[in-house]
């Protein structure tokens, strides 16, 4: 699994556009191999990102939970504190 994709599910505010489409284009790009595609390969890449963003949007609007919704500045800080543990100040 690619490091910089996001848990994008069960926050609060909901993710956003933004958010998915960023996830949707890390994931291409770690399965293709590219980061930025020729130009070749470029409307295959754009299409694989819109329906990777599409199917993410789906699959955030259909699940379900019981669990409070997190919050994304202590998650944000709880990453912090992980990383300063990990890496050092």
């Amino acid at each position: 699994m690619c490091r910089n994709i996001k848990t994008l599910f069960n926050f609060e505010p909901p993710a956003t556009e933004d958010e998915i489409h960023a996830s949707a284009l890390q994931f291409v790009r770690k399965l293709s191999g590219f980061n930025k595609p020729s130009q070749l390969n470029e409307a295959a890449f754009e299409r694989a990102v819109a329906e990777v963003s599409e199917a993410a949007r789906r699959l955030l609007t259909s699940l379900h939970t019981h669990a409070p919704a997190r919050d994304r500045e202590v998650e944000a800080e709880k990453a912090k504190e992980r990383s300063r543990l990990r890496f050092g100040s």
